[in-house]
């Protein structure tokens, strides 16, 4: 028993796997908001070359 308790190899793992959710959940966070601000940009594009007068 008492060396199971010092055994600390499933630390890493538990470290590793903290890591690994924060950098998809950052990942996840950066898609989103590029996504939307393309969105944005294209309908402002849009606007504009909608509004420009035709010869």
């Amino acid at each position: 028993m008492s060396r199971f308790k010092r055994n600390e190899s499933g630390a890493v793992t538990v470290d590793w796997v903290v890591l690994t959710a924060a950098l998809v959940g950052l990942a996840i966070g950066v898609t989103t908001m590029i996504t939307t601000s393309t969105a944005d940009l294209s309908d402002s594009t849009a606007t504009a070359i909608g509004n420009r007068a035709t010869p």
